[in-house]
């Protein structure tokens, strides 16, 4: 019988893993491309004094008024890829190229316009544009480009909500309808402090037109568009991520601050915050710096498609600068635009009425990734991406912006990298493939239970958070080697992979919190504070491994030592990793080195002498299979490496899959998705709701039909699937192939009814749906707009 293969995702964008971690229409109906890498691109910096003081309130004008500044336009010369872009000196000269190098590489895989990048820690900054603002006037991208910020206008609305609240002005628990009149009275209360969190149950864009107004509309009307809509679940029951919340939350602050939300931002948060550039994005306040926006039209670019974004003025109607976006990350960590102890709790991740954690605070997406606390919002919109990460402990912050469209995937890749040059000298993080199902399951806790507890402990002992309380530490980590027991595992692999992944949540006691910070604790009081950031690189073994030694040094008691079978895997976890290790890899990418194919033999040989656990390479092995599209023959040999490298990766199956299915090699690729879902991880991961998710980021609609056609294999009693299916194959002209998929998507649906009538209702009366939280086993970003096809 064939066996149950197990891979580890131990490092997911929006996951808490420790080791790898529309504007007007131009003339042209397809504009010119992006600049080829062999050919100059425009490039501007502009160097930022360090320690540069915030401006108190009123003390500047505000922008866009008469008596504001002249802008400052960065001088912009073309410069050849492999040259020095002479950015800001803040940073060694080497970390520059460094960055520089990492952003023109990564630029090379696709059609791209406009790009501009900041990136800051502590008093350093670096900061730089590429590509063209503008593509048929051949206006370049510079830090002086202003963007739709689309989302990221969430977080400017939240700052704003919680000064009032600190003011006085207005109460974070009072009904929503009291400083809102015309959103009427719902079958519940909706919350202030609810809504802050996507909590409170108010609906997102649920129709085509919806979202797609093209008229300017005033605050009342921006109201009306949703105000007759019913919530869509109890408030505080479900997470729900929506801009019509937030627009509520805009309309809360006129009404307790007396100004227009235009007014007060700019009075009290892009003024003192030094955002000099950053308005509501409207027509009239547009300058020659705006981005003309862009989508990707097979492998072109065409003009986006016109928004008028006065409709989502509280949750996605602002525009900036990255240097605007720098400014506000400024505020934010020296706390100038609300108190240390607000921002704590707007870091905070809100929690569901039944303990789960939904990875989202106030205003802001917070959650662990490779041992840091992230703090930061995406948006997405016609026009525009953009991203924002903030690293509260380490006083660091990363800022992207483009001018086109469904680029999140490439922002997030972008902001990890970016933060590996900084933070890690460029080591990458790397995830661990185990080839025994009890080992992928203990070490998948084992990544969660570090990345958790270092987040943890550097953001309440650096940044403005705190630790859960420790009624009783002894029993915490009995119910730690509980969960890693391999007996218990090996009973049910898969329930003990959604106990691990709960054991961070209030439902789980916040054992992985608890434990993990105690843990980190102990390792910084025996060896430093310095060894902390070396398991980002190392593995959560190696942290396991410390913690352990560091016991021995300072006697801690037995109970916190784990039990006897634990400690023996953390051995052999370790003594793998090392031997598995590939020394030209240590502290590069795969995709870095000059020569990658001289590598695999050494990839290969180390695969050899370490079969049970081993260095994850998957992501890097993708990474260059991206970057051979244009040669499919190297492309598909790097996607067959990886699943010949991590026969049991989950994502180097799903990788091999899209790529087959890009060359019409529909039989082949369903395999391969069903390998994926077989793993302990990918049995949870790739639900119904899983598998629609990926859809998001696919552009070809050929493969996302393949992709469904493999989903209703592995789910055929899912009607979503089917449903789903059916449109694709109504788009791609096959009406026959969609007729028989809404056929199969009623048998679904139908089959579903009578199973949940034979169902008990669970207490309260209230079906399992209400009560389901956001739909993802794992934490998710929820930051960026619904109506774009990212992932929200």
């Amino acid at each position: 019988m064939k066996r149950s293969l197990v891979a580890l995702w131990l490092f997911v964008v929006a996951g808490p893993a420790l080791a790898v971690p529309p504007a007007p229409a131009l003339a042209a109906s397809t504009p010119a491309p992006a600049p080829a890498a062999s050919t100059p691109v425009p490039t501007a910096s502009t160097p930022v004094p360090a320690g540069s003081t915030p401006v108190p309130a009123g003390s500047t004008p505000a922008p866009g008024s008469k008596a504001a500044p002249p802008a400052r336009e960065p001088s912009a010369k073309a410069v050849a890829p492999e040259s020095d872009a002479k950015p800001g000196a803040e940073f060694p000269p080497e970390v520059q190229r460094a960055l520089d190098a990492l952003v023109r590489a990564d630029l090379k895989q696709g059609p791209t316009a406009g790009l501009s990048v900041g990136v800051m820690r502590g008093g350093q900054r670096w900061m730089n544009g590429y590509g063209y603002r503008d593509l048929a006037k051949k206006l370049p991208a510079t830090v002086r480009t202003t963007y739709r910020m689309a989302s990221i206008t969430k977080s400017f609305t939240a700052v704003a909500v919680l000064q009032l609240a600190q003011e006085g002005k207005l109460d974070l628990d009072a009904d929503i309808h009291t400083l809102v009149p015309e959103y009427p009275v719902k079958q519940w209360p909706v919350t202030v402090r609810q809504l802050l969190g996507h909590l409170g149950g108010v609906p997102t864009y649920d129709s085509p037109s919806a979202g797609k107004n093209t008229k300017p509309v005033t605050t009342k009307e921006a109201i009306g568009l949703f105000a007759d809509r019913p919530l869509m679940s109890e408030p505080g029951t479900r997470y729900l991520y929506t801009t019509w919340g937030f627009n509520l939350l805009g309309a809360a602050v006129e009404t307790a601050s007396g100004q227009s939300y235009r007014e007060y931002l700019r009075d009290h948060v892009f003024g003192p915050a030094n955002m000099s550039h950053a308005d509501l994005d409207e027509l009239s306040t547009r300058d020659a710096q705006q981005a003309v926006g862009y989508r990707v039209a097979g492998s072109a670019l065409k003009p986006s498609r016109f928004l008028d974004v006065t409709s989502r003025f509280g949750g996605g109607g602002t525009r900036a600068t990255v240097e605007d976006l720098l400014g506000f990350a400024r505020a934010v960590l020296d706390h100038t635009l609300v108190t240390r102890e607000t921002m704590g709790r707007m870091q905070a991740t809100m929690v569901t009425r039944d303990g789960r954690i939904t990875d989202y605070g106030m205003g802001f997406a917070t959650y662990p990734l490779r041992g840091h606390y992230i703090v930061a919002h995406a948006g997405g919109q016609p026009e525009t991406t953009t991203l924002l990460v903030l690293l509260p402990a380490e006083d660091t912050a990363i800022a992207l912006a483009t001018n086109v469209e469904d680029e999140g995937k490439r922002l997030r890749r972008l902001s990890i990298r970016l933060m590996e040059i900084v933070l890690d000298e460029g080591a990458p993080g790397r995830g661990a493939h185990l080839t025994d199902p009890v080992d992928a399951v203990e070490y998948e806790g084992m990544g969660r239970l570090a990345s958790y507890g270092l987040a943890y402990h550097d953001w309440a002992t650096r940044g403005p958070g705190t630790l859960p309380p420790e009624p009783d530490l002894a029993g915490a980590f009995a119910k730690v080697s509980s969960l890693f027991d391999r007996a218990i595992i090996v009973r049910d692999p898969r329930g003990a992979m959604e106990r691990i992944r709960g054991a961070h949540e209030p439902r789980g006691e916040s054992l992985f919190i608890r434990v993990g910070a105690h843990m980190a604790a102990t390792v910084e009081r025996a060896l430093g504070a310095e060894r902390l950031r070396a398991y980002r690189t190392q593995g959560a073994a190696a942290f396991f491994a410390d913690y352990l030694a560091a016991c021995e040094s300072l006697k801690c008691p037995d109970a916190e030592r784990f039990s006897a079978s634990v400690r023996g895997d953390v051995a052999r976890f370790v003594a793998g990793w090392k031997r598995a290790e590939v020394p030209a890899l240590r502290r590069s990418r795969l995709e870095a080195t000059k020569d990658p194919e001289r590598l695999w033999p050494a990839l290969k040989e180390a695969a050899v002498r370490a079969p049970a656990v081993r260095p994850d390479y998957t992501d890097e092995l993708v990474t260059l299979a991206d970057r051979a599209k244009r040669k499919p023959v190297d492309r598909m040999r790097w996607l067959e490496r990886a699943t010949e490298l991590q026969p049991e990766s989950m994502d180097a199956h799903l990788a091999q899959a899209v790529g087959l299915l890009e060359e019409d090699r529909e039989a082949e690729a369903i395999p391969h998705v069903r390998e994926a879902f077989e793993t302990p991880e990918g049995s949870l991961v790739l639900s119904p709701a899983g598998f629609l998710k990926r859809l998001v980021d696919m552009r070809s609609p050929k493969v996302a039909r393949g992709l469904l056609r493999a989903a209703v294999t592995v789910h055929p009693d899912a009607p979503e699937l089917w449903e789903a299916l059916a449109k694709r194959e109504r788009a791609l002209g096959d009406a026959g192939a969609a007729k028989a998929a809404l056929a199969q998507a009623k048998r679904a649906r139908q089959a579903r009814a009578a199973q949940e009538a034979r169902a008990p209702r669970p207490p309260g009366g209230a079906s399992a749906q209400d009560k389901a939280p956001s739909g993802a086993p794992f934490p998710t970003v929820p930051v960026v707009d619904p109506e774009s096809s990212q992932e929200p």
